[in-house]
């Protein structure tokens, strides 16, 4: 495909796509009935279309206006004018856009002259109208530059498998095949010695051998600083009450050094079908259970982590479609929900043991107003707390631990 059919391409998706509508299914539908686009170019077109949801509205304005539409062709041009000519590549030859109307250049002219500075803050920050005082309340004089880091694309993070190599060889046989990477950690909370982050080669990371061979395991940075936290020790019982596709898992399996017991549970057991694969590529004892942890449980875990559903909002950068379907009567729905996950996942902690409480959520609402919520009767102490932003090097994350006091 020439550049110019891969805009091309991005309009018709993005036009193709409503609020609510999770994009990567869209995406995925694409490339079914688009089975010539090669490998590059559907990466390539799923970059620019994620580049657009990230700052649609911000990329819109000033408005489209005179039938020009406020889909995705006033977006994608607006990003085509930021890396080049867009006359060139608006041009009406096949598979290319429409050439650019006059008022479209007026517009483009006046972005390059306006910015977005005049923009009211929702707009300007590419976020729903509603959330920026629930970001400035959660994170006081940083809370621009949170709101603003969610406008960017996010690094590919990796956690070295402690089961089956050390991060000098996960390096190593990454770069002989083209994948390169290097150490990182985050500004503040706990080390993340096996965290990897892809400089290079990225495309190429799911066929490399260190990938395949369990080596290396695709985890945010922040993910595994709230694994760590959690300090999973070899020996003990620890239950994953959230587990989902089981990155949680693995991480806290790999802690402990294949010494213990993981058990995995999820309200939709379905949610955990490529759990089993990936632990026995990692080397890792992990057991899930097909329903409900059963009663007999109760009171029986050293460590109890729940990484309960949230807005997603700490990973917007990676699913940006995900703010655009958001609301208040969502955010309520999974405050409820999560004083749920708390209240259950709590019986299951042994006298003296720890539950951690974690979202990848920038939102205090689903974070710290929970657990405190939650604490007063429940017979735990909050231990400590960690807060992260992508400020911090990584995604959005909360973890509280708590501990259990004696029977």
């Amino acid at each position: 495909m020439t550049p110019a059919a891969r805009l091309q391409a991005a309009i018709d998706i993005l036009d193709a796509w409503a609020p609510g509508r999770p994009m990567d299914r869209l995406l995925v539908s694409w490339r079914r009935a688009n089975r010539y686009a090669g490998s590059g170019d559907r990466a390539a077109i799923a970059d620019l279309v994620y580049d657009a949801l990230r700052r649609w509205r911000s990329l819109a304005w000033p408005a489209a206006g005179e039938g020009a539409g406020d889909g995705g062709r006033a977006r994608i041009l607006a990003l085509a004018a930021e890396t080049g000519d867009p006359e060139a590549l608006f041009s009406g030859a096949r598979h290319a856009p429409a050439p650019l109307t006059e008022h479209e250049r007026e517009r483009l002219a006046e972005r390059a002259e306006r910015g977005v500075i005049e923009a009211p803050d929702a707009l300007r920050l590419d976020l729903p109208d509603w959330l920026p005082p629930l970001f400035r309340a959660a994170h006081g004089p940083n809370a621009e530059a949170v709101m603003d880091s969610l406008r960017r694309r996010a690094p590919v993070d990796l956690r070295v498998n402690r089961l089956k190599a050390r991060p000098e060889q996960a390096l190593a046989s990454l770069a002989a095949q083209g994948v390169l990477a290097a150490p990182v950690s985050i500004a503040s909370g706990p080390a993340t010695p096996d965290a990897l982050r892809v400089t290079s080669g990225g495309r190429g990371l799911k066929s490399a051998d260190a990938y395949l061979q369990g080596w290396v395991e695709v985890q945010d940075v922040a993910s595994q600083a709230a694994a760590a936290f959690a300090g999973a020790r070899p020996g003990e019982r620890v239950l994953d009450y959230c587990a989902g596709g089981g990155g949680k898992a693995l991480a806290l399996a790999a802690a402990m050094g294949g010494e213990g017991e993981v058990i995995a549970h999820d309200v939709d057991p379905a949610r955990m079908q490529d759990l089993p694969p990936r632990a026995a590529r990692a080397g890792a004892r992990i057991a899930p259970l097909p329903g409900p942890v059963p009663d007999s449980a109760k009171a029986s875990f050293d460590l109890v982590f729940a990484d309960a559903p949230c807005s997603g909002s700490g990973a917007w950068r990676r699913n940006p479609d995900a703010k655009w379907g958001f609301s208040p009567e969502g955010l309520a729905r999974l405050t409820r929900v999560q004083s749920q996950v708390l209240a259950s996942a709590a019986a299951f902690v042994r006298p003296g043991g720890r539950l951690v409480y974690a979202t990848c959520s920038l939102l205090e609402e689903e974070n710290g107003a929970r657990v405190r919520a939650f604490l007063p009767g429940s017979g735990f102490e909050l231990s400590e707390e960690l807060r992260l932003t992508p400020l911090d090097g990584g995604d959005g994350f909360y973890a509280a631990r708590l501990v259990r006091g004696p029977a």
